[in-house]
């Protein structure tokens, strides 16, 4: 595989980086139990310029970056500033986020692609298509939504690639936004089906990419997709080295926090 140039985070100041990353929330309804927590959790997080809160609960976190690796949504598509009606809400809390300081990144899912016109374009958000190689103090990370990990699944790979065509592109362009938005609602599941066996095998499956991408150089790997969070902490070439799966949203209320230099698995309790 080859993968693009590090982007360097960088906070003004003293001290380390300080970021979040989840994956798989599925978001469908705003009155879907995790669509609701997800609410409350994102309400929680702050900025570094972000006011302080008034509503008397205490912040889950301040940071400098967001990273949401795929399937944040169970579908998207945009039209110009149109979206979903449903996801508005969701998308105005990031809003707030990035007004309060953190920068907020999309590594494209399974689920939810075509992000770049409508969040990179007009919200000056980052998205990435594939994956995200990061500069993350002193640290090479990759990190995407895990996908792309099982290249003899061909099957899938051939969709992900139809998917993701200008001509899939063209045609959805001609219906109507709420034709393709009930659509898109019918069959977001459909994908499912070429993922291709249990989450143990596809964890095992994204261990060995790991293990490859740290003997190239990569310090940590950060994936989604699996719906299984997990991190193992390793040496390799006399180098400290961090595999994890974020967990997912849906089920697991799963989250994970670097700060201070390190990586910490969390469960959002709220």
């Amino acid at each position: 595989m080859i993968f693009g140039k590090a982007i360097e985070l960088q906070r003004p100041g003293a001290g380390g980086q300080r970021c979040l990353f989840l994956a798989d929330a599925h978001l469908r309804d705003p009155h879907e139990a995790n669509y609701e927590a997800l609410m409350g959790f994102l309400s929680r997080l702050a900025g570094p310029d972000t006011p302080a809160s008034g509503d008397g609960r205490p912040r889950i976190a301040v940071l400098d970056h967001l990273f949401i690796l795929g399937d944040f949504f169970d579908f998207w598509f945009s039209r110009r500033e149109r979206i979903y009606p449903g996801f508005k809400e969701i998308v105005a809390a990031l809003k707030d986020l990035q007004s309060g300081g953190v920068a907020v990144h999309f590594c494209e899912g399974n689920h939810d692609f075509f992000l770049s016109r409508y969040f990179s374009r007009l919200q000056g958000m980052h998205v990435h298509e594939d994956w995200a190689v990061l500069a993350l103090d002193g640290k090479r990370l990759l990190v995407g939504h895990g996908d792309l990990v099982d290249e003899t699944n061909r099957r899938y790979l051939r969709l992900r690639r139809m998917l993701r065509s200008r001509a899939f592109f063209a045609l959805q362009g001609l219906l109507p936004l709420p034709l393709l938005w009930r659509i898109a609602r019918l069959s977001s599941q459909a994908s499912q089906e070429y993922l291709g066996g249990a989450k143990e095998a596809i964890f095992a499956k994204m261990a060995a990419f790991a293990r490859d991408r740290f003997r190239e150089g990569f310090d940590a790997v950060i994936l989604g997709h699996c719906h299984h969070a997990e991190l193992q902490e390793g040496v390799t070439s006399g180098r400290k080295t961090v595999f994890a799966t974020v967990g997912d949203w849906v089920a697991g209320r799963d989250y994970l926090l670097y700060h201070d230099g390190g990586f910490h698995p969390r469960r959002y309790e709220g």
